[in-house]
């Protein structure tokens, strides 16, 4: 069931929203200060290739003071628009009862896009 549902998700919208985390990603890279966010976008956009079947967890990281301060420029840069994306789209689908699941996985999605410094989808 996991298959179908990221063959799913893919077609509608996940594979042109991976695009855009990882040319986002690439486009933060660009400057030496933005590579530790540009890899993270990129983490997020292959995670968003297929979330069925995946669970956001804590790395051994997550508790480092770096992890930290980089969450914190991370939520006021970029963190709270992808976070808020997610949520306005899975409350859209939540609305349908087909739209149920993927909106489970745009739920799941939030807690990495606002805060992807030590968190990883496995």
């Amino acid at each position: 069931m996991t298959c179908l549902g990221n063959i799913i998700w893919l077609i509608f919208g996940g594979f042109f929203a991976s695009l855009g985390y990882i040319f986002g990603g690439l486009a933060m890279m660009l400057t030496i200060i933005g590579i530790p966010f540009g890899i993270q976008s990129i983490k997020i956009g292959v995670a968003n290739l297929s979330p069925f079947g995946k669970e956001v967890v804590a790395t051994e990281n997550a508790g480092f003071l770096l992890s930290i301060i980089f969450n914190v420029i991370w939520i006021l840069l970029f963190g709270w628009g992808i976070a808020l994306v997610h949520l306005v789209s899975g409350v859209i689908l939540a609305i349908t009862i087909i739209g149920l699941p993927f909106a489970k996985q745009h739920f799941k999605l939030i807690p990495l896009a606002l805060a992807p410094f030590g968190r990883q989808l496995v």
